[in-house]
């Protein structure tokens, strides 16, 4: 996958995700995947970012450094998350809620599809694909 189809597939994933959290389906704290409010913001408004980002910015140098960016934030979101976790909400700035593990590794999962799609040959990420 390339930086472009990145921002394309994971600003649609981001969007849904955050639609999908401001209709309350996961909003149970209880839950092992929980978002709230904050991170359905900030969900929605990447994920238009990213998409919008795919079809205005042509620049295939500057798109691999934007999806870099993203990689490296969203490491560093799921690194933070499991630091915070168990700490009152919001734990995170002040502004959102870092609680949830399984939402952790998504941000990991997220920062390594990321750092993959920027940096790996295509090549590299079609045959680890295949094994």
């Amino acid at each position: 996958m390339n930086p472009k189809q990145f921002l394309l597939v994971g600003g649609i994933v981001l969007l849904a995700l955050g639609l999908v959290g401001f209709l309350g389906v996961f909003n149970d704290t209880k839950s092992a995947f929980y978002l709230d409010q904050g991170e359905n913001v900030a969900h929605t408004g990447l994920g238009i970012i990213a998409i919008a980002a795919s079809f205005l910015i042509t620049d295939a140098m500057l798109q691999k450094w934007l999806v870099a960016v993203v990689g490296v934030t969203a490491l560093f979101f799921a690194v933070y998350g499991f630091m915070v976790a168990g700490n009152t909400p919001p734990n995170t700035f002040g502004i959102s809620n870092l609680e949830s593990p399984a939402d952790d590794v998504l941000h990991l999962v997220v920062g390594i599809w990321a750092l993959a799609a920027a940096f790996l040959p295509r090549s590299a990420m079609q045959t680890a694909a295949n094994t």
